[in-house]
């Protein structure tokens, strides 16, 4: 499961439900991962951020390979969000789910596809 800037906000914020979900997900050996695009928007100070750091050992990071398909996915979206495109990407490359706090940025890249897209699952 990918997941978005919005859940790791939540985890760096101290949220108890974040933490819980991270915790279920780890204990049913649920695969978490995130792309570096997300970490940017998310990181400023890694002594301040300690419950994100702490996560971060947790969950897998994709790095940014795949510029042009992002690219194209901009283009035909008609919008300039990248993190957001690239979590499209992502999600398609690896099959995976989104868990976003951004549902409608996210589903609408995802309705600009050529073809079927990422399951888009909303977290609070």
């Amino acid at each position: 499961m990918l997941l978005d800037a919005g859940f790791l906000v939540s985890l760096d914020r101290g949220d108890a439900e974040a933490q819980e979900f991270l915790t279920a997900a780890l204990r049913n050996q649920t695969l978490l991962s995130t792309t570096h695009p997300v970490v940017a928007q998310v990181w400023r100070d890694g002594a301040r951020q300690v419950r994100l750091t702490r996560a971060l050992t947790t969950i897998r990071v994709h790095p940014f390979d795949d510029g042009r398909a992002v690219g194209r996915l901009l283009a035909a979206a008609g919008t300039a969000d990248v993190v957001d495109a690239h979590l499209v990407v992502s999600a398609i490359a690896r099959d995976e789910p989104i868990l976003t706090s951004d549902l409608d940025d996210l589903e609408h890249l995802a309705a600009c596809l050529p073809h079927p897209g990422p399951r888009i699952l909303h977290w609070t």
